[in-house]
């Protein structure tokens, strides 16, 4: 794995992580970060909050032209990115306490009163710190080999003049992939997505159009009908909502004739307004649930269940849903001989907008929440409410490098018969996402059951009259326990259902909807980290290797239309390959994985199509070194057949196959020896002018070289090596060829001998041959084209390749450039905002405080 430096500031490389700061009560800024997501200021006094002094009121003087001037005065810069508002402010704690000696003084508060200049805890200051400039770590696993969509087999479905094809669904047989679009149904054969089976169209009506255009929607990309929800129904329909011109429907599609029946029905709390807006559903049982918006606006946020006998709904309140973007749902059944036997759990998962953390700006969190299927809402309280609604925060970090990814992108269920759990897979950003980081967590079901069925509670305190605050609930929790589904115990107890569920129960979970404690992922870190990246959508399958050992193989995709797969081993995260789905770059929508056996294929879809591809391209590995350097568990080199295969689609006995996860490429049988043993070989240094040939150490077999040994070139060749890294990150190319005595190298870089010291190594081996090994290490500004040429009397061979430098919108230089031009701008605003807080505070009779 490569890593590359990070380009870091002159101010902050001198700023210790470990300077105590003096408003954290001797903890140091590692320890307050570190803490900040794990575990919030939930019940701390009054008194323990400060007045904090942002710069004197003038932010900018703290940044100046080029950044803070002392070390212990960290910036906060960032962005909000992602789904989060575009919103942003830094505040920083004087070094000592009060106010700067030129700032005039303040009306001083009663003693028994809090003086608050902003309303922000220090663990919000140190987490936004963490956020926009922590990352002191480069995380860039390199994929170790990509491939362009045109180099490889892949099937491709675009139907003329339709777009968004954001909504896949397989058949339960697996056989037939459906496509949800803008105003189109299509049936794909799963096998090969390029062969069209059926197709139905639902357009919004001239009338719906008018009414939306009238009320200010575009006639020409919002006032049409996006598909939105496809959900098996029944063996023969599916049920289908679209946005329907910001006035949306649902209907079923008959799939014997592949016709809409006419069954439109509302589809207000099923399918969002606006193609824009956040949302997902699931099907159980015939009933939909879905988390979506439920108005025209889009300002009231709903989980529900649409039921003809027990419809529920979400409390309309702050606590129960606050400005959430909706990312996955799914059912997970219950085990017959469990405790809770007979209930089923729906799980949601989204982003929203923080109420237990206080900032400047909206801090983002993901949740998962939890609903119980045999749920039927309260008596008296929360009528046709869910009574079983809890949800809980998601914690994907790195808090050893400050790292915090609070901004969820996709959540994909791993299910399998060798699990004793499902396990959640998620794809998260952070939400100042300066630098382009995504990770990957993963997360056991038993971790979010035990939140929810036997952790504390968060309750909402009002201070000042008017401000409110989330801290933990100590008191005592009413029975049967708020929030949890009827089971056994309850049963027993004669809770039959929700409906006999008392009062103070159900008051209880009215009022307590969010979980204090968190969900933390597998070995409390992330299975991945991407820098320079941002990841969209993810599918994940499991797979046996060669020696039994089981991978859980992640495939996910990216907003540049790349979909990337890799594996994560016990001390690091290896990206198998990188794939160009779609040429245009365009982001990835939705994926959707077929894990038939033998027939395994991942489904991607954007605005313009839809893309299929096998889950491994063994093929393409032309030698054994090839092969097992890829470590993919998909694919093991055949001695039989000598070709890379396919683990389960090769009829090669196992005996004869070759796979080595660690990448040790001795185990090929004709794996040439690129390190020979001591005293077998010689190692110089090329440069221009140098000798053809080292002297060699073992005897000559005659006078001069024999020009009747063939000269060949070796796998893997130049041209096979890594094409794309990243500005100023080290990287190694190499060559290796066989040949007569006089065989040697020679290196050029756009066409001009390097005159660089390139290291080479010479093997006699026992037919005569010479073998020759050279490389070069090299970092690169801008794309640069490699040649190695190996010369001989026998006649001389070349390879060449074309290393692109890849560039996140620029280089790192030109974006902290960038960014500190838009933490400037922010800082403005901030000295505006400050300077409207002081004449507000002056202003105020000195009795109110």
């Amino acid at each position: 794995m490569w890593t590359f430096p990070v380009l870091s500031l002159g101010w902050r490389a001198q700023a210790s992580e470990d300077t105590v700061l003096g408003t954290t009560g001797g903890r140091s800024w590692k320890e307050k970060i570190q803490n900040f997501f794990v575990r919030p200021q939930r019940s701390a006094p009054l008194k323990n909050r400060v007045a904090l002094d942002i710069c004197g009121g003038d932010l900018t003087q703290c940044l100046g032209d080029a950044g803070p001037q002392h070390s212990h005065h960290p910036p906060a810069p960032g962005r909000a990115a992602g789904r989060g508002p575009p919103a942003l402010s830094s505040i920083g704690r004087h070094p000592h306490h009060g106010l700067p000696a030129h700032e005039p003084s303040l009306p001083e508060p009663p003693p028994w009163r809090l003086r608050v200049r902003m309303c922000a805890p220090i663990g919000g200051l140190l987490a936004a710190l963490a956020m926009a400039f922590g990352m002191t770590v480069a995380f860039a696993p390199v994929p170790r080999i990509t491939w362009e969509h045109r180099e490889v087999q892949l099937e491709k479905f675009h139907e003329p003049g339709i777009f968004n094809y954001s909504v896949l669904l397989l058949s339960e047989d697996k056989s037939t992939l459906y496509v949800g679009a803008r105003e189109a149904v299509f049936a794909l054969s799963a096998l090969n997505i390029s062969k069209k089976q059926h197709e139905a169209y639902w357009k919004a009506s001239e009338d719906k159009k008018a009414k939306c255009a009238e009320k200010g929607k575009s006639r020409q990309t919002e006032c049409l009908n996006y598909i939105r929800v496809l959900q098996p129904l029944s063996a023969s329909a599916l049920y289908v909502c679209g946005t329907n011109a910001f006035q949306p429907a649902c209907d079923h599609l008959n799939l014997t004739s592949f016709q809409f029946l006419g069954r439109t029905e509302d589809g207000k709390g099923r399918c969002p307004f606006d193609p824009a807006q956040s949302y997902t559903s699931v099907m159980v049982d015939g009933e939909l649930y879905s988390g979506t918006s439920y108005n025209f606006l889009g300002s009231e946020p709903i989980i529900s269940r649409n039921s003809s006998h027990s419809p529920l709904r979400t409390e309309y309140a702050i606590p129960w849903l606050n400005e959430p973007s909706f990312v996955f749902a799914d059912v997970i059944r219950e085990h017959p001989d469990g405790v809770d036997s007979g209930d089923d759990r729906v799980y949601f998962f989204f982003t929203e907008v923080s109420v237990e953390y206080e900032f400047v700006f909206k801090l983002m969190i993901p949740r998962v929440a939890r609903v119980c299927k045999g749920d039927q809402g309260g008596l008296r309280t929360l009528q046709k409410k869910w009574t079983s609604f809890l949800k809980a925060r998601l914690i994907c970090s790195r808090p050893d490098n400050n790292l915090v990814f609070n901004v969820l992108q996709d959540i994909f269920v791993l299910r399998s018969p060798d699990l004793k759990e499902p396990v959640f897979y998620g794809v998260f950003t952070p939400q100042l996402n300066n630098v382009g980081l995504s990770a990957v967590c993963a997360y056991n079901l038993s971790t979010a059951e035990a939140v929810f069925s036997g952790g504390k509670y968060m309750q909402s305190a009002t201070v000042e009259q008017s401000h409110t605050k989330w801290v933990r609930y100590n008191g005592a929790v009413p029975m049967p326990r708020p929030g949890a589904c009827i089971n056994r115990e309850a049963r027993a107890a004669n809770f039959s259902s929700s409906l006999t569920l008392p009062d103070k129960t159900l008051q209880f979970i009215k009022d307590h909807p969010l979980m204090d404690g968190s969900v933390t992922p597998i070995d409390n870190r992330p299975r991945l980290i991407k820098r320079d990246v941002n990841y969209t959508q993810i599918v994940v399958d499991r797979t046996r290797a060669l020696d039994g050992t089981v991978y859980d193989v992640m495939f996910v995709s990216t907003d540049r239309g790349a979909l990337h797969k890799a594996v994560s081993f016990e001390h690091e995260a290896h990206i198998i390959e990188e794939t160009q789905l779609f040429p245009d770059f365009e982001p990835i929508q939705t994926l959707l994985l077929n894990s038939q056996q033998g027939k395994r294929f991942v489904y991607a879809g954007s605005s313009s199509g839809v893309v299929q591809a096998p889950v491994a391209f063994c093929g393409k590995h032309g030698s054994c070194e090839d092969c097992v350097l890829a470590r993919d568990p998909y694919c093991a080199w055949s001695r039989a057949a000598e070709a890379c295969v396919d683990l389960h689609r090769t009829d090669s006995p196992s005996r004869t196959l070759v796979q080595q996860m660690s990448g040790d490429t001795s185990v090929c049988p004709t794996s040439p020896l690129p390190f020979p043993p001591p005293g077998s070989s010689s190692l110089s240094c090329r440069g221009p002018g140098s000798a053809s040939s080292p002297r060699s150490p073992w005897p000559a077999s005659a006078s001069g070289p024999d020009s009747s040994l063939p000269v060949a070139l070796l796998p893997p060749f130049l041209s096979d090596q890594a094409q794309h890294v990243h500005a100023l990150g080290t990287f190694h190319l190499f060559c290796q060829a066989t040949g007569p005595a006089d065989v040697h190298f020679v290196w050029e870089k756009n066409g001009r001998e390097l005159e660089t010291c390139v290291p080479t190594q010479t093997h006699g081996l026992h037919d005569g041959r010479t073998h020759v090994l050279s490389w070069l290490r090299d970092a690169l500004q801008e794309s640069a084209e490699y040649r190695c040429s190996v010369l001989s009397s026998a006649g001389n061979k070349t390879s060449g390749v074309r290393v692109t430098v890849m560039r996140h919108e620029a280089t790192h230089q030109e974006q902290w450039t960038r960014e500190l031009a838009a933490w400037r701008a922010v800082a403005g605003e901030h000295d505006r905002m400050m300077r409207s807080w002081r004449k507000a505070w002056e202003s105020c009779d000195k009795d109110t405080f």
